[in-house]
């Protein structure tokens, strides 16, 4: 059961994302590699995900009975650890480490690295059949806790992703919960330009899922959303969340080029001075 999502939860959900988008820019900016506008479209349902939805322990990574959280599109790992590191998997320093050698925090998730990641992933597409296959396995245990996976737009150019959506539709997975970053890009430029994927909500439909579209930077119609989807017991459920690539970023928004890149560190001033105030703005209007 999901908790109603009150005022001053609404606000530190808020507040959080925003923190995390700071801490994002610093971490990219030390590591001096990495992806920039992924991570920061999906920092609000990070957030959310992590701090309102979500059943587990960071202290115990591997509890049988917490929620999973499948990262398939695995470039945009580091929201995931600086969000991790937020929610106490482990020190908020470490991320200084991301992409260094020996560091737990690779360019992609190593699960055997890492606690709590679930999933290595890099290979665009595979993530989605993994969650599959932990949802089937939790349902032949007869276990509650849900699956969760997150995929990206692009990712949907893949084979290996519909042959898991056909796959989780036949077997009817009420317990998995799939969201798509429709952020538009991926690292060659527009979505419907090199690949066209509309109508995406049509083709979910058609294979058997409950189909879900919301403002993936409102907290509030997601976890609506998330809340509606444990009350589908017939279907899997895949949530549509509608992202701006580089969101809180100006000069970075809806700019496909910076899929791949991190800031310097000009940029990474001129970033987090935005998002300072920003921040200010989130602040006064919760007040």
């Amino acid at each position: 059961m999901i908790e109603p999502l009150h005022e001053k939860k609404l606000k530190f959900l808020e507040e959080k994302a925003n923190q995390i988008r700071e801490d994002l820019i610093e971490t990219l900016l030390e590591a001096g590699s990495g992806h920039s506008a992924g991570p920061l479209g999906m920092a609000d349902i990070f957030t959310a995900l992590y701090f309102h939805v979500m059943n587990y322990d960071p202290k115990k990574p591997d509890w049988p009975e917490r929620d999973r959280l499948v990262l398939s599109n695995g470039h945009i790992c580091p929201i995931r650890y600086v969000t991790m590191a937020h929610a106490g998997f482990f020190p908020i320093a470490e991320l200084k480490t991301l992409r260094k050698m020996n560091s737990r925090l690779q360019g992609h998730p190593h699960r055997t690295a890492l606690p709590g990641s679930e999933t290595t992933s890099g290979p665009l597409g595979s993530g989605l059949s993994q969650a599959v296959g932990m949802a089937l396995a939790a349902r032949m245990d007869k276990k509650r806790h849900r699956v969760y996976c997150a995929t990206s737009d692009g990712e949907h150019d893949a084979g290996n992703t519909w042959e898991a959506i056909l796959f989780a539709g036949k077997e009817r997975l009420s317990n998995l919960t799939v969201i798509v970053d429709r952020n538009n890009i991926q690292i060659d430029g527009v979505t419907e330009r090199i690949m066209p994927l509309e109508p995406l909500k049509d083709k979910y439909q058609a294979f058997n899922w409950h189909v879900l579209e919301v403002d993936g930077h409102n907290i509030e119609q997601f976890v609506d959303a998330v809340s509606e989807a444990k009350a589908i017991y017939e279907k899997p459920t895949v949530i549509i969340a509608h992202t701006i690539p580089g969101k809180g970023v100006s000069f970075m928004e809806n700019d496909y080029l910076w899929h791949g890149k991190p800031p310097n560190k000009e940029e990474a001033s001129r970033a987090l001075a935005e998002l300072r105030t920003l921040g200010g703005k989130i602040r006064s209007e919760h007040q």
